[in-house]
């Protein structure tokens, strides 16, 4: 499996059968041009989107892609993906409203990628034996470093990659990246993840990802 991190919560996620997945598309420009990442420019066969804001929905232009928007469990191609709901917030939903958490089995791994998440009340035993977290740091809008590093410490992935964070593309008050790395220093950066069964105990417990957007 190959992991691209595009920028914000987008990531494309490539099977070794070639199947594409791009997780919680943004819009470019979005939010009075706070979303400077770059258009995404890519026809997957599938989309996962966490819920519907501007900077997570974007589908215009992935008209002839799978779109996965809620529960349940969906086997297209050769994966399976299962939305477990979750919520924006603290309050159940009531400020920021729901969050679909997405399970992808994909090449004998399973990977999560968690949305926006706003809280740390789950349903843990839907999440047990992850072998990949992609899970929000930034805080403000979503849990904030402390509360990721304790989730992955529960959930305990083999693989972290920390995303929903504040670059120079992104102008939402919300932390850098380095916060969350403060908390988990068993790091290492890359550009893309390329990642299997086979090697995935080689990495560190958390990876960081070049945005390529």
């Amino acid at each position: 499996m190959k992991i691209s991190f595009l920028g914000h919560a987008c990531f494309l996620i490539e099977s070794s059968n070639k199947t594409t997945i791009i997780t919680d598309p943004y819009e470019p420009n979005s939010y009075s041009g706070a979303v400077k990442y770059e258009p995404i420019n890519f026809k997957p066969d599938i989309v996962t989107v966490s819920h519907s804001h501007f900077d997570h929905n974007y589908t215009k232009e992935m008209k002839n892609s799978y779109i996965v928007d809620k529960e349940g469990v969906f086997k297209i191609k050769d994966l399976q993906i299962e939305g477990i709901l979750s919520f924006h917030d603290e309050k159940n939903g009531r400020e920021r409203g729901k969050n679909i958490i997405f399970i992808i089995n994909v090449d004998n791994l399973r990977l999560a990628h968690f949305g926006d998440l706003g809280t740390s009340n789950l349903d843990y035993s839907r999440l047990k034996n992850l072998d990949i977290a992609l899970i929000p740091v930034g805080g403000t809008f979503t849990i904030d470093a402390k509360t990721a590093t304790e989730i992955i410490k529960k959930i305990n992935p083999k693989i972290t990659i920390p995303m929903h964070y504040k670059t120079p593309k992104l102008d939402f008050e919300i932390d850098k990246v380095d916060r969350f790395l403060e908390l988990n220093k068993d790091f290492q950066k890359e550009k893309i993840l390329e990642v299997n069964s086979s090697n995935i105990d080689s990495f560190k417990r958390v990876v960081v990802l070049d945005y390529l957007r």
